[in-house]
């Protein structure tokens, strides 16, 4: 009889016992970048004296089973960058905004439904990925489009019908991702965001754009304004059809102006929702 076959996949404890080398070996030689991708943690307190390695600068932990995200994360002052994507995080403490170096954080595919009050407080965060989890309007803070130095915003893939006036607050944004959501409107401050050069509104339920968004700048060779998969009123479809140039020029046009009040005066309809997003992985409790 043949032998069986051998197992090629570590189980859970083998790849725990690989977390703690990891954190071993780091804490010998004072290693600021920890690579902790896939290595079967489910809870951060798994790894001893992970909080008190307060030289740190850097932490994957992608691609794991962690539920709860500690607030002794916080300890950590010298981190810049933290890569939670690819988890099962359903809660945040608020001390992580506390972070005083803290320039990268991904939070990409979890299972956020909300954020917690003052989580807009990162006095330097460049970058923050929130894709692919369960936000919906009321879920941001009030202090959440405070953060002015955030480079990159990434909320796509939630459920994010409406966005408040004061992302104008976010005043040296360049990307704004806000795919595959729910949108109705977009908030006409974002013709504010001067440096803006990546809007990404692909596969939302729009049918017009603000006249305001004409003042960016679209057409630059570093530029990419998405505004494929909506619903859009035929004006706009055309112009879209003829470039981005074209339909940058329309926005700024009077004639667009008149008409674009003219819709909000008899309100479009509203497309319905195209996606059962109650199937999405986030979703799994």
């Amino acid at each position: 009889m043949d032998a069986a076959p051998s197992v090629s996949c570590l189980p859970h404890n083998a790849k725990m016992s690989k977390a703690k080398k990891v954190i071993e070996e780091a804490r010998e030689i004072k290693n600021p970048e920890l690579d902790l991708f896939d290595k079967g943690v489910s809870t951060i307190e798994e790894m001893p004296g992970l909080l008190n390695m307060d030289y740190v600068t850097r932490i994957t932990l992608s691609h794991n089973r962690i539920r709860v995200v500690p607030p002794g994360l916080a300890n950590l002052t010298n981190l810049e960058i933290l890569n939670l994507a690819n988890n099962q995080i359903e809660e945040l403490p608020l001390s992580l905004s506390s972070l005083p170096k803290l320039r990268i954080l991904n939070l990409s595919i979890n299972r956020l439904y909300n954020l917690p009050r003052g989580f807009g407080a990162f006095p330097v965060l460049e970058i923050l990925d929130l894709t692919y989890n369960n936000l919906k309007d009321d879920a941001l803070p009030g202090n959440f489009f405070m953060m002015e130095t955030l480079r990159a915003l990434y909320l796509g893939d939630n459920d994010f019908e409406t966005l408040p006036s004061d992302i104008k607050n976010l005043k040296n944004l360049e990307i704004l991702g806000l795919r595959e959501n729910d949108l109705v409107a977009l908030p006409k401050e974002i013709g504010e965001l001067t440096r803006l050069r990546e809007l990404h509104v692909q596969g939302n339920r729009l049918t017009t754009i603000p006249p305001e968004l004409g003042n960016l700048d679209m057409t630059s060779n570093k530029a990419a304004f998405r505004f494929e998969g909506n619903e859009w009123v035929q004006p706009i479809a055309d112009q879209l059809q003829l470039g981005i140039s074209h339909l940058q020029d329309y926005l700024k046009s009077e004639t667009y102006r008149i008409t674009y009040n003219r819709y909000l005066t008899n309100k479009p309809a509203i497309p319905p929702k195209c996606v059962d997003k109650e199937k999405k992985v986030s979703r799994i409790r």
